[in-house]
């Protein structure tokens, strides 16, 4: 179910601290969960910058022997899930790059859906890029600015593209956070004691080391942080705001803060609201680890029905893992998950889960519950049928991957081999995340993309 879906990107700043780099490690360690694919982090001492960037996990990658190549009172950090580009390391963030202006390191979190047509302009022109990502358009961008100071160049540049973004840049002296006017992806601004500031993709990480939430970043702001001090713009033109909805549903840490909400008590009222649509006679709810957690214990509470965590997650599972050449059915999803099988045998089960995407890993899932003496299996789903791809920073699949886009819930509730399936309504979502009115994106339960999506031609190139 939620194994089906990638991640997208963590951003982490540090501005005015002697340890600036471990802070940045520290925050990127908390937001591990946004990105497991490569880390990086870039630093300042006021006249040179410093990089180290790796493939793999934030511990992977840093200890103390890179940690100390990272001086100065500045930082920037990046943990990386591919959304455009391969996963390779020269498209590992943050990208540092020298131009007329000077070095700059960038990070970006969100997907630009008019990258490709921008590159190819820039490659007529005579431009060489040395990666596959959206991220290096925005570079060529502000290089070819006009503007003097930087956050002019990068307005100017922003101007240009399409699609979500959420950035951090920084150069030897200053650093910059910006927001798409759409507001896709979140961005906060911390502080740590009175002149420490801290941007972040998520308050958990703030948490982390301690630092104070001050506010978001608001949809189309700008925040300039350097010896000055901390300034706020608004240099582009307002839109509806278009939040994505997935950060409630799956993606953010339940203890994190998102666009000014806390995550894990609208999780909860999700399964809460998905029992009173959904309710169905069982003896037993069990949550998918564990992104269906807080949703099972909301859907366990209303429906008045006994929880149990009857699947237990290995939380130690890498990225690959070697198979035994007798082959043993299902073996990705048991080395991930074990039933615990007293909880479960003879029982009627109600299985939650955030989302169902290709439908293969719900499919392992109700056959272990079954295989382990479930009675009965019926998945409850806290989130809409997901119907169409994401181009805003969410690596979901092909819109033909998408089980939901081509069968219908008994089609695919025969798939899954379970007892009976129901989705959360979209208005029960909504009404549950936002009762103040609809502020958020919902293109992966509608295919209506607020800020368009890429044209078919370009969806077939590697970039996307």
């Amino acid at each position: 179910m939620a194994d089906d879906l990638g991640e997208k990107c963590g951003l982490f700043g540090v501005y005015h601290h002697p340890e600036a780099a471990k802070l940045t490690y520290l925050g990127l360690y908390a937001l591990q969960h946004r990105g497991q694919e490569s880390s990086g982090i870039v630093s300042s001492d006021g006249n040179t910058l410093h990089a180290e960037i790796g493939m793999g996990l934030v511990a992977d990658v840093f200890n103390e022997r890179r940690l100390a190549k990272l001086p100065g009172h500045m930082a920037i950090g990046h943990n990386r899930y591919s959304t455009t580009g391969s996963s390779l390391l020269r498209n590992a963030q943050p990208m540092v790059i020298g131009y007329a202006g000077g070095s700059l390191a960038i990070a970006h979190n969100g997907n630009l859906v008019n990258a490709m047509e921008i590159r190819r302009e820039l490659e007529q022109q005579g431009a060489i890029f040395r990666s596959t990502t959206d991220t290096e358009v925005i570079v060529h961008l502000i290089a070819r600015s006009a503007e003097i100071k930087l956050a002019d160049q990068v307005v100017d540049a922003l101007r240009k593209v399409q699609g979500a973004y959420s950035l951090l840049l920084m150069t030897e002296k200053e650093m910059i956070g910006v927001r798409d006017s759409f507001g896709f992806r979140p961005l906060v601004v911390g502080r740590l004691a009175d002149e420490t500031f801290i941007l972040s993709s998520e308050t958990c990480a703030l948490d982390l080391i301690e630092a104070e939430y001050v506010r978001d970043v608001e949809p189309g702001e700008m925040v300039v942080i350097c010896d000055d001090g901390v300034e706020f713009f608004r240099p582009f033109p307002q839109t509806r705001h278009a939040f994505c909805i997935f950060e409630f549903i799956y993606f953010a840490r339940p203890d994190s803060i998102i666009f000014e909400k806390n995550v894990y008590p609208i999780r909860k009222a999700l399964g809460k609201q998905l029992a009173r649509e959904a309710y169905v006679e069982a003896d037993v709810v069990v949550p998918v680890p564990d992104s269906g957690v807080p949703a099972a214990l909301g859907f366990a509470e209303e429906a008045r029905i006994p929880f149990e965590m009857g699947l237990i997650r290995n939380h130690y599972v890498g990225r690959t893992f070697i198979e035994p050449q007798q082959s043993i059915r299902h073996f990705g999803t048991k080395v991930k998950l074990n039933p615990v099988k007293q909880f479960l045998r003879g029982k009627r089960v109600v299985v939650v889960d955030d989302s169902i995407v290709r439908g293969t890993t719900g499919q392992k899932i109700v056959t272990m519950l079954k295989n382990a003496g479930a009675k009965e299996v019926h998945v409850r789903i806290s989130s809409p049928p997901t119907i169409s791809p994401c181009f805003y920073g969410i690596d979901t699949p092909s819109k033909r991957e998408l089980i939901a886009a081509n069968q219908s819930v008994e089609e695919t509730r025969d798939f899954l081999g379970a007892d009976s399936l129901a989705y959360l309504s979209l208005h029960g979502l909504l009404q549950t995340v936002s009762p103040d009115g609809h502020r958020f994106c919902t293109a992966c339960f509608t295919g209506e993309y607020p800020a368009g999506s890429p044209s078919e031609d370009l969806l077939q190139l590697e970039l996307f």
